[in-house]
């Protein structure tokens, strides 16, 4: 039994946060059937916060319910997960380049703090640390954005990778020395105050990168 810390919250959000973070964390893996009854009484719950955290994460594209199966954790194929990054590739972008700047110099020491320990965890490589330590990262960078329709299409493209996020470095471990690099690169360019378009155009070959690393990767499979 996966042993799960809950969060403060009603307990349909702690049963959200629950099985949100073993799909993240690949202790969920795609095709993995939730079965509300285990899930409940493992968490301690009723069936019926259980059953309003698998429709959230439903929304979100981290669950599917399939006929005769039940909900199960989603998978992304190479054409989803294609069309995907591509989608956040442009989003964010817009995204990072909006709040650029809003973005203070605290939150510039904190994104450096945390690509820091990013390039600590290089050394004995944990993907799934890793990409939490990237969406934290990133995180910190789009947030300011003040177009709350980018923002919500941003945290979407997120939600949707999530599953398979835990994997891509795994997959192309080489892209993690170079994704570091380039966000001390994007810091420096927020620090320096550098044009929108500018920035759009970095944070979004920063994404298409790990992409195209991905892709090339498959192709050799």
């Amino acid at each position: 039994m996966t042993e799960t810390v809950l969060v403060a919250g009603s307990k349909s959000e702690q049963a959200y946060q629950a099985v949100k973070a073993r799909i993240v964390e690949g202790t969920y893996t795609p095709g993995y059937r939730l079965v509300l009854s285990i899930i409940a009484k493992d968490l301690g719950f009723s069936v019926v916060p259980v059953r309003e955290a698998i429709r959230r994460l439903e929304a979100e594209g981290l669950v599917k319910f399939e006929r005769n199966v039940g909900a199960t954790v989603a998978g992304i194929d190479p054409t989803e997960y294609l069309y995907t990054m591509q989608t956040l590739s442009i989003v964010e972008g817009a995204a990072t380049a909006l709040s650029a700047p809003l973005v203070s110099a605290m939150d510039i020491a904190r994104a450096r703090a945390v690509n820091a320990e990013m390039r600590e965890c290089l050394q004995h490589f944990n993907p799934v640390r890793f990409t939490q330590l990237n969406q934290d990262f990133h995180s910190v960078l789009f947030e300011h954005c003040p177009n709350p329709h980018i923002l919500d299409l941003v945290h979407r493209g997120w939600n949707r990778l999530a599953s398979l996020r835990s994997s891509t470095f795994r997959f192309v471990p080489g892209r993690a020395h170079e994704s570091v690099d380039e966000h001390e690169a994007l810091l420096q360019l927020i620090e320096s105050g550098a044009d929108a378009d500018t920035i759009e155009k970095a944070a979004r070959l920063h994404r298409s990168a790990t992409l195209d690393a991905y892709l090339a990767q498959a192709k050799n499979i």
